[in-house]
Parts: C-alpha cells; sequence; structure tokens
C-alpha cells in the first residue's frame, strides 16, 4: 500500500539507519548533503551545549533553539488529488523542509502552480505551516502543539538558558500581559510552555507568533 511506499521512500532519503538506536547508516550520497549538513550542525550544537558548554558560554547566539517541532491535528498536507505521485509528494515535502526564506516560498508556489494548476488553500497552509516554524524558531518555541482549537508553544528547557533574559523571551511576556484572556504561562514538571485559546488555524498560529515576534529585536 502507500504507507509501504512511504516508509521505502523515506530509506531511500535517509539510509536504514540502525534500528535498536538513532545512528543512520549509510553514506552522504545515500542522504543527501543538505540532510547531511543539517545532520552535522545538530550534532554539533548539541555537543556546544552539553560538552563544550563552558568553551562556547560567551558565544552570541543567532537562535536559542536549534527547531521548532509542529504537532498538529489540523490537516496540514499536499493533496493528493493535486499531487498524484506519492514520491513526487514526499520530494515536495524535503524541499520545503530545506527552506530558509520567504523568496525560496515564492518560487515553490509559483513552480507548482506552473505544473499542477490552481494552488489550492491546502499548499498555502503547508507553506504557512514553514513560516509558523521558521518564525517560532526565533522567538524560543522548541515545540509547537495545535490541537483542539489551542494553542501550545513549548519554551527551552533548560531554565538556566540565556534565552530567559533575552529580548524574545521578554516579548512572549510583554504579549501574555497584553492578552491575558487568551493567552498564559503554564509550568509543568519543570518545562514552561504558552496556552493560547481559540487557534482553529495554521493561519491564526501564525498571526500570534508574529504579534510576538513584531517587538523582537537582534539577539
Amino acid at each position: 500500500g502507500s504507507g509501504f511506499k512511504i516508509a521505502m521512500r523515506d530509506l531511500d532519503i535517509r539510509g536504514a539507519g540502525d534500528l535498536l538506536g538513532a545512528d543512520q547508516s549509510g553514506f552522504i550520497n545515500d542522504i543527501g548533503f543538505e540532510a547531511y549538513h543539517k545532520i552535522l550542525n545538530e550534532a554539533i550544537e548539541e555537543l556546544k551545549k552539553e560538552n563544550f558548554k563552558n568553551l562556547f558560554s560567551d558565544e552570541k547566539k543567532e537562535y536559542y533553539v536549534a527547531d521548532c517541532k509542529l504537532d498538529t491535528d489540523l490537516e496540514i498536507l499536499i493533496p493528493d488529488n493535486y499531487v498524484s505521485n506519492i514520491t513526487e509528494r514526499l520530494n515536495l515535502y524535503k524541499e520545503l523542509n530545506n527552506f530558509t526564506k520567504e523568496e525560496e516560498i515564492t518560487i515553490f508556489i509559483d513552480r507548482l502552480k506552473d505544473r499542477f494548476g490552481l494552488i489550492p488553500s491546502a499548499i498555502k497552509n503547508v507553506c504557512n505551516g514553514v513560516r509558523l516554524k521558521w518564525i517560532a524558531k526565533k522567538i524560543g518555541f522548541e515545540r509547537i502543539i495545535l490541537k483542539n482549537n489551542n494553542m501550545h508553544a513549548y519554551l527551552p528547557k533548560e531554565t538556566n538558558s540565556q534565552y530567559y533574559n533575552s529580548q524574545a523571551f521578554n516579548n512572549i511576556l510583554r504579549y501574555l500581559k497584553n492578552n491575558s484572556e487568551d493567552s498564559k504561562m503554564i509550568e509543568k514538571k519543570g518545562k514552561l510552555s504558552i496556552h493560547v485559546k481559540n487557534i482553529d488555524s495554521i493561519n491564526k498560529a501564525l498571526i500570534i507568533c508574529k504579534k510576538i515576534i513584531m517587538k523582537t529585536t537582534t539577539l
């Protein structure tokens, strides 16, 4: 079935890996240079934070989180009636995941329109999902959960992180103060998260994050 084909395509992209651990097998040409570079950067940042944090304590940080994970019950996908080929859809998802700026999304949408026709709203949601992750990373959200018309955004788990003295965190506090009816900060098991009500779409979540980031200055 299609699930098996997706799994096989995933193996093609990333390599078979270690069934009992997190290691990936294969060579750089098996996973692609961009994926290899991303994995390498994540490993380096992890070493900086854990094994060599004293050496890099004075290093100026562009971002306080490596990435923002997005978990949602909303439909954020490329419709199979728009791009029918499974492999093609997977390649498009991979391409989107590697984007870092708005110009790339604009070119991507124009190319889809030329190849597959008028852009459906579902594609716009997918692109907004990418934009949401970009802005959330700047704010300092490690993970965003959009479920049951609510948004939960999780802050860095290291409570002694420089992040909690940053302008980005101050902007969150300012937003919460000005929007206390719909938003609040929650602490659970030592983890801080922001809870925002009445978020029933990717676009609404994006608007909230834009309101927070509007006050953010260079870190």
